[in-house]
């Protein structure tokens, strides 16, 4: 009994496929997508948060390059499996920036790096440190001396700078996944409720709805974020509670419009239930709205998110988030190293344009005027 919502999506993805606007800012959502659920096998820092330091490398230039010594530490161990690749693996290694290395005997002799046009004196660790740990004499230089690039340079830590901005991507596309995914349940229910059953459940609904719009988002998820903690999951719960209502207000309206349709009157003369009548036979017909609103709300949360990093009670340190990436480098805009606090505020710009673009095509397309 449900109205042919399947041919009109079907048309509006023929349209936005003719629209290489649409198509580009959803080649972008996909990237960042693709590169979120695979940062750390793009990372070159691989370990978790990418939050390998070496201060002797802070504020190396662009595409900076020297050799790295690893030395096992007491937990090192063979890191392998799904959970490394998708977590990160932990840290159970000192990385020394060298100029010399050489093993003789049961020593191995290296001349750290500590600056440009300076000299450091040879030091010597016995080969045990390797041999302790499982590893083979002849495999010490080959497995744990390598020449380590700096795609774009090292933060003020000596942090490699790509691998913090990947695993940024993923903080910030989640943010608004799970923020999405929240405010979308709460809002379809209240609205649905709401819009279906009108009267005195509808002046309740309208009640809270109003009076959660009338304090500002920021504000509302700076409040939770204090009331449930600072942290990571923390803050996914307080932006997707904040963004429920205009799902909610979207979906009570369309509910207002359907309940007074022939085909749900059909169904109640059939007997249906009203939870059939709601998610089964309604609610089918009120996906396209939530998800153009959906599209919209995607970009507003990566923006709280990042402006909530940038004030301190956001993702916390040492995960990378781009707001609190940009918090630690924006006075670089004025100094040098510009590009510390210029590149993460240019993902967020690409990446919420993409978004509020991909989402104003939806739009368009479902609309049934334009098809």
């Amino acid at each position: 009994m449900r109205l042919k919502g399947n041919s009109l999506l079907k048309k509006a993805i023929v349209k936005l496929s003719k629209d290489y606007l649409a198509m580009v800012s959803l080649f972008i959502v996909f990237s960042a997508a693709f590169i979120s659920f695979f940062a750390y096998g793009l990372a070159v820092d691989k370990t978790k948060d990418a939050a390998l330091q070496n201060l002797v490398l802070k504020y190396k230039p662009i595409a900076y390059e020297t050799q790295i010594l690893k030395l096992p530490l007491q937990n090192y161990s063979e890191q392998k499996g799904f959970a490394p690749f998708f977590f990160g693996k932990e840290i159970d290694f000192e990385e020394i920036a060298v100029e010399e290395v050489q093993l003789k005997n049961d020593s191995l002799y290296y001349k750290p790096y500590i600056g440009e046009e300076l000299e450091a004196e040879v030091k010597k660790i016995p080969i045990s440190v390797f041999t302790e740990k499982g590893i083979e004499k002849e495999n010490i230089l080959k497995n744990f001396l390598s020449l380590k690039k700096f795609f774009l340079g090292t933060d003020s830590f000596g942090r490699d700078f790509y691998s913090r901005l990947i695993i940024g991507t993923r903080i910030s596309f989640f943010v608004g996944f799970v923020a999405v995914a929240i405010s979308v349940t709460i809002g379809v229910i209240v609205g649905a409720l709401g819009g279906y059953y009108r009267g005195r459940i509808d002046a309740i609904v309208m009640w809270v709805i109003n009076v959660v719009w009338s304090i500002p988002t920021l504000l509302l998820v700076m409040a939770i974020t204090l009331a449930i903690g600072k942290g990571y999951w923390q803050i996914f719960l307080a932006v997707g509670l904040t963004m429920w209502v205009e799902v909610a207000r979207v979906v009570r309206g369309q509910f207002l419009s359907y309940r007074e349709k022939e085909f749900v009157e059909a169904a109640r003369a059939l007997g249906y239930s009203d939870l059939r009548i709601i998610f089964k036979e309604i609610l089918p017909n009120v996906v396209a709205p939530v998800i153009v609103i959906s599209a919209a709300n995607f970009a507003a949360a990566i923006l709280v998110e990042s402006g909530l990093s940038f004030l301190g009670i956001g993702a916390q340190p040492p995960t990378p988030s781009w707001g609190n990436i940009i918090k630690e480098h924006y006075s670089h805009i004025i100094l040098d190293q510009q590009h510390l606090a210029i590149l993460p505020g240019l993902c967020i710009l690409v990446l919420v344009l993409a978004f509020n673009i991909f989402g104003n095509k939806l739009r368009d397309a479902l609309d049934n005027k334009n098809i």
